[in-house]
């Protein structure tokens, strides 16, 4: 085989991967191959935590948040995905997913009542992790949105997470997260133009 014949190859080979993954720096756009719907999601998610030290010494519970875009042949669907996990030891984080089957967003204090769509990928259709799990133990929830509400995430300086009653559990924004406002806010305007804000006039 010579050298042109191998290139020709290496391309063809090369373009059914490139067709199914598109991915920025902010944004990230993916064929499931289980359920041939497109999915696409912000790179970076937001981190929101609470501290737990009366429970434990040092214990920390943390709220990953980040946009899903299902695509399924022009019906759009959104959600918001969640990874909950904790410090504490797996043995005592039997708790972990108490308080999350309802919980309120607030957007610059502006509340969004959130309900879980269910805690497992074909719950929103798909049949390959979405997000990277922050940490093996995390559980995934999944919450139906609008573009229109997570818009109002993205924009928001102060963003609050409350889950469960009697004692609420109550999650703040870890500092300095440009880079996850960035990610959601090119989320937004892939929804609502088609394409990145980088690209619109």
């Amino acid at each position: 085989m010579n050298l042109r014949m191998s290139l020709a190859v290496l391309i063809i080979m090369a373009l059914p991967a490139a067709g199914c993954v598109s991915t920025s720096v902010l944004i990230e756009e993916k064929l499931d191959m289980g359920t041939g719907v497109t999915v696409t999601h912000a790179t970076a998610p937001i981190v929101l935590y609470r501290d737990n030290s009366a429970y434990a010494a040092h214990a920390r519970d943390y709220v990953y948040l980040g946009p899903v875009q299902i695509n399924r042949m022009g019906d759009y669907s959104y959600f918001l995905w969640l990874g909950i996990w904790s410090t504490i030891s797996d043995a005592d984080r039997s708790y972990e997913r108490d308080g999350f089957e309802s919980i309120t967003l607030f957007a610059d204090g502006e509340p969004l009542q959130l309900e879980l769509v269910g805690w497992t990928l074909e719950s929103i259709g798909v049949s390959e992790p979405v997000y990277v799990k922050p940490v093996a133990s995390a559980a995934d929830a999944y919450y139906r949105v609008t573009i229109d509400q997570i818009r109002l995430i993205a924009n928001a300086r102060e963003i609050e997470l409350h889950a469960g009653t009697a004692p609420v559990k109550v999650y703040l924004m870890w500092d300095r997260q440009g880079s996850a406002h960035a990610s959601m806010r090119e989320f937004v305007d892939r929804g609502l133009y088609g394409t990145t804000a980088l690209n619109r006039k």
